[in-house]
């Protein structure tokens, strides 16, 4: 058995204080029926990042978080690595040109998308016409950007075939923060696009019983952000790969912020992942490192200690440092930072040190304020098996000094 317990919450990897205080309130409130948290834990708001909690009846959108349904979509090419390592500096310049990174972006070239016309757009309609339009609005304008914080464009080197491969880590942009924070709004008796009253991390989670309507809207509502940040991520590779001018032979697409409906222990729970990949036996899943690490595909395994952990594992290596840590306050008058303890010069040595191509990215997503992914996959080698390890050798991000409003 590879994890601990703490008053009841399950743990992998070395527990970080912060994060199972929070896990632990998770356990004590509504219908919670197990917490766990993955080796790649660390705080988050209301529920660990890293950390899933199984409900009985009950839904938690500060539980799925604000950026609903991120996730990996890493493709493998019928290409070897090193037939671009030669243009590589001009793939990575029109990677950064062609695709929209950064906070509050819309897409260059506006995106049709069947997912326009899906009736499931009802549930805004119900809420309110504003509400309805500007949402879908909004979603039409960001379909296919990337946003800020840890989200990427890589470009990887199979270490075992030389294959070249292209992933993707992003989720359902201001569409899905602002389906978040409308639906915890509402649940608090606030207007649906109100301004929340300085909520803290630490407090309880907000939970909706699936019973209730508002809990099954918030349901439908969440499923419907998980097909835009899927339709995303699909728009994004199909970029890529024509810049390129490649094509691909294998996919594996998944993602960790969510609240999925399964069977365990004979009866039907509630399962909420917040930066927890799914890992039922056989199941695939991309787990990203940092800029300056492997990336793995994984497969769950049928195993007493993956059913232990409700088939869930962790969804990159986790954070050791917060932002401001590393990159130091920024003063957004002078658009400057200070008290960071991470340089540029640091940062720069490191990719440089390990091969990479980099675009974008500031000293918060170095690879210093990361875990080493190995660590944390030793943690649950019980529960799953790597199949490919990946090596990046090309890595695009929005630039340093963006503002990320996301407390996940």
């Amino acid at each position: 058995m590879s994890f601990q317990e703490i008053k009841g919450v399950r743990i992998w990897g070395d527990p970080d204080e912060g994060a199972v205080n929070q896990a632990i309130t998770c356990s004590k409130t509504g219908n919670a029926v197990q917490t766990l948290l993955m080796a790649d834990h660390h705080k988050g708001y209301c529920q660990p990042i890293g950390g899933v909690v199984v409900y009985d009846g009950q839904i938690s959108p500060s539980g799925v978080g604000y950026d609903i349904a991120c996730g990996n979509k890493a493709v493998r090419t019928n290409v070897q690595a090193s037939d671009i390592k030669s243009n590589l500096k001009y793939y990575m310049d029109e990677i950064a040109q062609q695709i929209s990174f950064g906070i509050g972006r819309v897409n260059k070239n506006r995106v049709d998308h069947a997912l326009f016309d899906d009736p499931a757009w009802s549930v805004y309609k119900a809420i309110g016409s504003q509400e309805h339009d500007k949402l879908k609005k909004l979603a039409q304008k960001q379909l296919g950007t990337i946003g800020s914080g840890n989200h990427f464009v890589d470009l990887f080197e199979e270490t075992d075939t030389g294959c070249l491969w292209v992933a993707v880590h992003f989720g359902s942009r201001g569409f899905g923060h602002k389906t978040a924070s409308g639906f915890i709004n509402l649940a608090a008796g606030r207007e649906f696009f109100g301004k929340a009253p300085g909520e803290k991390m630490d407090q309880p989670p907000m939970l909706l019983n699936m019973e209730d309507e508002i809990g099954q809207m918030y349901f439908e509502a969440m499923k419907l952000a998980g097909k835009y940040a899927y339709a995303g991520r699909d728009y994004v590779v199909d970029q890529v790969l024509s810049i390129l001018g490649i094509e691909q032979d294998f996919e594996v697409h998944n993602h960790h912020n969510y609240t999925w409906v399964e069977e365990h222990h004979g009866k039907t729970y509630n399962v909420v992942r917040k930066g927890a990949t799914p890992s039922a036996p056989g199941q695939l899943g991309f787990i990203g490192g940092s800029m300056a690490d492997i990336s793995v595909i994984v497969k769950g395994k049928d195993t007493q200690e993956n059913k232990d952990a409700y088939y869930s594992t962790v969804h990159g290596a986790g954070r050791i440092m917060s932002r401001t840590q590393a990159a130091g306050k920024m003063n957004w008058k002078t658009r400057k930072r200070s008290g960071g303890q991470i340089t540029e010069k640091e940062m720069y040595k490191a990719i440089r040190k390990y091969g990479v191509e980099l675009r974008g990215a500031g000293t918060d997503e170095s690879p210093f304020v990361y875990r080493k992914l190995q660590d944390v996959l030793d943690a649950h080698s019980d529960t799953i098996e790597v199949l490919h390890t990946l090596k990046p050798i090309g890595v695009c991000m929005a630039g340093a000094n963006e503002f990320d409003p996301y407390k996940d």
